[in-house]
């Protein structure tokens, strides 16, 4: 993988699942961020209070990231919901090259799936509004590829590595 890549989405999208299986499609040579682990614990005690976060409590939690993905510019596949293109921007800048992976997804089925993870996650049902008020579709903007989260994973992860080969185009 030449460039790093962003699963991004609204919780419940699936961006951990793909983004860790991109990264082990990659072998050991591919770096797996997990974006909820760089929470801090004040954000992650609001989203499981169902308090909705802020861009100022974002911002912390982004430059963490930009962090990550300078120290590996090369070979990182980051979960992250990026859902503003301020966010997506502030991401670019640490990482030239970066691609995002756009998994779309319907409120009811984000809703379904949160409520079904919830004793495993800390991430509150009823911030999924929140999450599809916030969002700006990335559409549209350099190097993004929009994909359906609700195909099985194995297609996801065969459609998103021929785009990264290059081979496919975007999804417009």
């Amino acid at each position: 993988m030449e460039h790093p890549v962003v699963v991004m989405g609204v919780a419940g999208s699936g961006k951990s699942s793909l983004a860790a299986a991109l990264a082990l499609a990659r072998a050991e040579s591919a770096r797996l961020i997990e974006g909820d682990a760089h929470h801090s614990p004040a954000n992650l005690d609001k989203m499981r209070r169902g308090i909705a976060l802020t861009d100022a409590d974002r911002a912390g939690w982004l430059d963490a990231l930009a962090a990550q993905l300078r120290a590996h510019p090369r070979a990182t596949v980051l979960a992250c919901s990026a859902l503003k293109r301020a966010y997506r921007e502030r991401l670019r800048a640490a990482a030239p090259g970066l691609r995002f992976v756009y998994l779309e997804i319907d409120p009811a089925s984000a809703r379904a799936r949160i409520e079904a993870r919830r004793e495993a996650h800390f991430f509150s049902p009823a911030l999924v509004d929140s999450q599809f008020a916030a969002l700006e579709s990335p559409v549209g903007e350099p190097g993004v590829l929009r994909v359906d989260a609700l195909a099985p994973l194995a297609q996801l992860q065969q459609q998103v590595g021929a785009w990264l080969r290059g081979t496919v185009e975007a999804a417009q």
